[in-house]
């Protein structure tokens, strides 16, 4: 029985484009998301201290079933932030009298993580994808 001329350079070039993207390609293309999507995020924290906006953090890690890019903010009252209603949004409504800043300054927007992601990023994280495994 005879080989098919180039079989064997086909399945080297087909076993060496899968590792790229198991390895490299994917690590670095979910590193280039979370920037643009941690971009985004950032333009709407609300700011008060900055100390929010500074804990940012993002992390990839290899799993057992490929990548995992995570993004969020360090600081213990992020979450309350992030879910928080935003009724006094776009005010300028002090916090306190003792305390720096507003309520919501007027970037500021409730789901600031998700939206940043979905809504103001999606476009260019689409992009960054296709750019990331294009061949």
């Amino acid at each position: 029985m005879s080989k098919l001329a180039g079989v064997d350079t086909v399945r080297k070039n087909f076993a060496k484009k899968v590792g790229e993207i198991g390895g490299g390609m994917t690590e670095k293309t979910v590193t280039q998301v979370l920037i643009a999507g941690g971009k985004y995020a950032s333009a709407l924290t609300p700011v008060a201290t900055s100390n929010l906006i500074n804990s940012q953090y993002r992390d990839v890690k290899k799993t057992a079933n490929g990548y995992e890019g995570r993004m969020g903010f360090g600081e213990s009252y992020a979450e309350y932030v992030h879910n928080a209603k935003g009724v006094l949004l776009g005010t300028q409504t002090p916090r306190h009298p003792k305390t720096d800043g507003n309520v919501w300054d007027p970037n500021g927007e409730p789901q600031f993580l998700v939206k940043g992601f979905k809504r103001d990023g999606a476009s260019e994280i689409q992009a960054i994808i296709k750019q990331g495994y294009r061949v």
